[in-house]
């Protein structure tokens, strides 16, 4: 099996990141989430643009089988930043094979490399192998979520 390869995405990586979208939604099964209403290439190449959001594909044989997006938060009570995983997935077929542990430590590189304090990530209670990963590579913390919609 050809090895997988770890690339984080550019603004000249729009095709990579719309087959990103694609993997999260069948992984997630949200696709109508990832996909109904995609944004269009200008929006992609300026979010890959901005240093604020990372977006890792875990690329093999030109397949999409892996991926991770977050976003860089500046603090406000100290000179330092905080990495957020807002999406981390794996496509079923390529599951169990270290993954997903892969596009986390590229991203711990690039925290490093960013000077980060903290990279953090939310799991939902019914979702065992998340937990059992997150478990794995960092203090366990439980808190609350809240979604306010805004006015």
């Amino acid at each position: 099996m050809t090895p997988v390869g770890i690339k984080q995405l550019g603004p000249a990586d729009i095709a990579l990141m719309k087959a990103l979208l694609a993997m999260f939604g069948v992984a997630f099964g949200e696709i109508d989430t990832y996909s109904a209403s995609p944004p269009s290439d200008a929006y992609l190449q300026r979010l890959l643009s901005r240093g604020h959001f990372i977006a890792l594909a875990a690329v093999r044989d030109d397949e999409v089988v892996g991926g991770l997006a977050a976003y860089e938060l500046e603090k406000f009570e100290r000179e330092r930043s905080e990495i957020y995983i807002y999406d981390l997935a794996v496509a079923e077929g390529h599951r169990r094979a270290g993954i997903a542990t892969a596009l986390i430590e590229e991203l711990r590189r690039i925290g490093a490399r960013r000077g980060a304090h903290m990279i953090f990530v939310q799991a939902d209670h019914g979702d065992p192998p998340a937990i059992a990963l997150y478990s794995k590579l960092g203090k366990r913390e439980d808190v609350l979520h809240f979604d306010i919609a805004p006015v």
